[in-house]
């Protein structure tokens, strides 16, 4: 049997020597997970691809840029293009600004009697504002989207002939010359110049 004194020196040995063990096996774990690694790698980036795809997958259109003919297609507006023609006006010092047909002096103002077929009245419109605009004043829903004539998406009808007989149009970029001779007009753009009839809602 051993005595106190010989289990002391054992318990004095081994301690340390448990500890030292422990330290080196953390250690090797710790090594070896390490250099292993997870085996994660990042994936590829395929974004580019992507896009290319879908730009060759878009048909190309005849008609202008931003928007479509689409009803509730419509396009936001955007800077003018460098070089391109603006109708001047006056500004500040010496300088231009564009004027349009709503431009109209108030001495010059003048009202006209237009009936909104399918709203079932008839007001009294003045010359100075859009048709849409106008309509909206008596609380009723007028469709429109980008209130820039670059969609249909406002389009009415007048039926007593060719629209520019009634309306002056301020930069529509949607109607062509045979739709404008059968009628319609683009009402966000449209600025009245005679007493009509028109049909909201009603695109070529």
């Amino acid at each position: 049997m051993l005595g106190p004194l010989a289990i002391v020196a054992i318990t004095t040995i081994v301690n340390p020597l448990a500890i030292v063990l422990a330290a080196v096996a953390t250690l090797l774990i710790v090594l070896v997970t390490s250099v292993k690694g997870t085996g994660w790698e990042p994936t590829t980036d395929i974004s580019e691809k992507v896009l290319e795809r879908r730009a060759s997958a878009v048909p190309e259109t005849e008609f202008p840029e931003p928007g479509n003919r689409a009803v509730g297609g419509g396009g936001g507006g955007g800077a003018i293009p460098a070089g391109a023609d603006v109708e001047e006006g006056e500004l500040e010092e010496g300088g231009t600004v564009s004027s349009g047909p709503g431009d109209v002096p108030e001495d010059e103002v003048e009202y006209f009697e237009v009936e909104f077929v399918k709203q079932g009245e008839t007001v009294e419109i003045s010359n100075d504002q859009p048709i849409l605009e106008q309509g909206e004043d008596q609380g009723w829903d007028m469709p429109y989207a980008c209130r820039q004539g670059q969609c249909v998406s406002c389009a009415g009808r007048i039926a007593d002939g060719p629209s520019e007989d009634f309306v002056e149009h301020d930069d529509q970029q949607m109607l062509e010359e045979a739709e404008i001779d059968d009628g319609y007009t683009l009402t966000c753009v449209a600025y009245p110049r005679d007493s009509f009839s028109i049909e909201t809602g009603e695109a070529p």
